[in-house]
């Protein structure tokens, strides 16, 4: 029996694996900018692990290590870390193909410090999917938390790589993920294909935690027509010359029409495949009984509830339990019974075939043979279930500009600049980074802070523009306060730079040194004086108790009874002076205003007296 069990477990994957069905390996661009040898635009295979960067991009320069190169150790024992230098790009990690798991490779890189993980594949075929192990002892909590990005490359990229990193080049690349899901309107639709099986180790124990964490979000966006959502469920039919054995009637309902695989593979205990298949059916006909009363996100709160109030493990995965949770949230019972139907009836269950219609690939998307499996937009998801990641993979889906408040709150932010400020541009002392979280992954971008712009590449370095430059840092420009006096280089207008001030010379960026204007003789230069330098600036007196006028650089002399003496030449240009404005407003007047004020005057005595040159026989009308 065991060996029939066996056949038809064999029948099950190959009706869902490479061989019959079409499986699609969803792949992102790579650009290769440096060196000009091997420039270029590559496609590589997503890993279905980690953190993939959909709709953003992520730079870096690759590094091969010369011990290691195949990942399956601990970089620790080798002394090598990869982590970025403060100001530096990300490093990429180039590894071989070979010897251990995808995911320990992506671990292992992880832990050393890499930015994400470049697997160079060692024979020359179409890329892969790699995916997690699936095998008992490949249960390690690791798998969870590997969070950098991954991706397959070809044998014939991986192997150029590798020798320009021999001969010293710097390899430059830009993992770009803008296009890996297609984003054609405002809403995006998504499909989840789930289990209700709590039975299946850590891929069960993952999907129901990624489950609870995003069913609030989900609900916000499915409740304000962001999104049109999905639940599927994966059914196996069972080859119809085992329609009669044991294991198919224990798997199967619907007459081996619709089958799932035993949850402890284990026929003597526990519950059975056929167990796991009405549970699922449950669960698609509580969404479309939900989804007709408008509803529909009420199938995460089921979903949830189901797992926590009637788990496997404590004998409680029964219709009993499940109609009670069903009651609960107010949903009609016996219409979800009405769309389970007879499941000892040897014909077609029309919500079932309908899922494993809807199992084969359309278009763009495969067929979908791993469990869970997410499909935004036509398109399957690769990467680890995780809020954040499926939730920024989710915004990725919209039209730029169209994305739903919660795609630019912090609830999905990554929280990359919390470790080595993503190996972005940072000033410490202003507590001003570069580094900027968004839903599409760090972006090293020079920021706008209280209004200053400021400028650069984002990773090593920004400096502080426009008319406020000099808030921040000082503009990047030399300061320095001596002797209670403050000077600055910066320039704080619409220019940008630094310039030393009067005063002092340098570059105003390393330095500013005080000029010495009595040594240079700039200042102090009429006879008599005696110049003395301060920091910034100087002082000018004169000898023998002279006052010293500095707007014209001279000295005036004091008598011997303490009165100021001056020169007689300057005591005549004084008068002259005196005489000449003297005479001009001299001259003014007896042309100017004397004038207007004769005319004045007469104009207003004829008003009340005749004048010598009016005529007197002047004829007045009779009153």
């Amino acid at each position: 029996m065991r060996e029939k069990f066996g056949v038809l477990i064999c029948v099950w994957i190959m009706l869902l694996g490479n061989c019959l069905g079409r499986f699609v390996v969803e792949e992102n661009s790579l650009k290769v900018t440096s060196p000009g040898s091997i420039k270029g635009v590559y496609e590589c295979a997503i890993g279905n692990f980690g953190v993939p960067q959909y709709g953003g991009t992520l730079v870096g320069t690759v590094v091969y290590p010369k011990a290691n190169q195949g990942a399956c150790k601990i970089f620790d024992e080798f002394d090598i870390s990869f982590k970025s230098k403060p100001g530096g790009l990300p490093t990429f990690l180039l590894v071989n193909r070979g010897d251990c798991f995808f995911t320990l490779k992506a671990w292992n890189a992880q832990k050393a410090g890499a930015a994400a993980v470049l697997v160079a594949d060692n024979q020359d075929e179409s890329l892969i999917t790699m995916d997690t192990p699936e095998e008992k002892n490949a249960s390690a909590k690791y798998l969870q938390n590997i969070t950098i990005p991954s991706a397959l490359i070809s044998k014939s990229l991986g192997d150029s790589l590798k020798k320009a990193i021999t001969f010293g080049e710097m390899v430059k690349i830009s993992l770009d993920w803008t296009e890996s899901l297609p984003h054609p309107d405002e809403r995006v639709e998504y499909e989840f294909w789930t289990n209700s099986n709590d039975e299946c180790g850590p891929k069960c124990d993952s999907q129901m935690e990624f489950v609870k964490n995003f069913k609030g979000a989900a609900q916000v966006l499915e409740q304000k027509g962001y999104t049109q959502f999905i639940p599927h469920y994966i059914t196996w039919y069972c080859p119809e010359a085992f329609l009669f054995s044991e294991q198919c009637k224990s798997q199967c309902i619907n007459h081996g029409r619709y089958c799932a695989p035993d949850p402890e593979q284990d026929f003597s205990k526990g519950y059975d495949g056929k167990d796991v298949v009405v549970q699922n059916l449950r669960q698609a006909c509580f969404f479309k009984v939900a989804n007709e009363s408008r509803k529909p996100w009420l199938w995460w709160d089921y979903v949830t509830d189901f797992a926590l109030r009637c788990p496997m493990k404590e004998k409680k995965y029964t219709k009993d339990c499940a109609d009670k949770v069903i009651q609960s949230l107010g949903v009609d019972l016996t219409k979800i019974d009405k769309c389970i139907g007879d499941i000892e009836a040897d014909e077609e269950n029309p919500v079932l075939k309908a899922e494993q219609d809807a199992q084969i690939g359309k278009g763009s998307r495969g067929d979908v043979t791993i469990l869970p499996t997410l499909v935004i937009n036509n398109r399957q998801y690769r990467g680890k279930l995780d809020k954040g990641a499926v939730l920024k993979a989710i915004c990725a889906g919209f039209q730029e500009t169209t994305e739903p408040t919660i795609c630019l709150s912090k609830d999905i932010e990554t929280n990359e600049c919390l470790e080595n400020n993503g190996g972005c541009w940072e000033d410490k002392t202003a507590n001003i980074t570069a580094c900027r979280d968004t839903f599409r992954g760090r972006v090293c971008e020079c920021p706008i802070v209280n209004g200053v712009k400021f400028s650069g590449d984002g990773y090593t370095h920004c400096e502080a523009s426009g008319a406020l430059q000099c808030e921040f840092n000082n503009g990047g420009c030399w300061r320095e306060t001596q002797e209670g006096k403050t000077y600055s280089a910066c320039l704080d207008d619409h220019s940008h730079g630094c310039k030393c001030p009067p005063g002092f010379k340098g570059d105003g960026v390393n330095g500013c040194e005080d000029v010495d204007e009595c040594k240079e003789k700039l200042a102090c230069q009429c006879p008599g004086c005696k110049c003395k330098n301060t920091w910034g600036s100087y002082e000018c007196s004169c000898c023998d108790g002279s006052l010293y006028m500095r707007e014209h650089d001279m000295c005036i002399n004091a008598g011997k009874n303490g009165k100021t003496e001056v020169s007689s030449g300057f005591i005549w240009a004084i008068i002259l002076g005196l005489v000449v404005a003297g005479a001009v407003g001299y001259a003014i007047y007896k042309y100017r205003i004397r004038r207007y004020m004769d005319s004045e005057i007469r104009a207003i005595m004829a008003q009340y007296m005749p004048l010598d040159n009016q005529p007197s026989n002047i004829h007045h009308p009779d009153i």
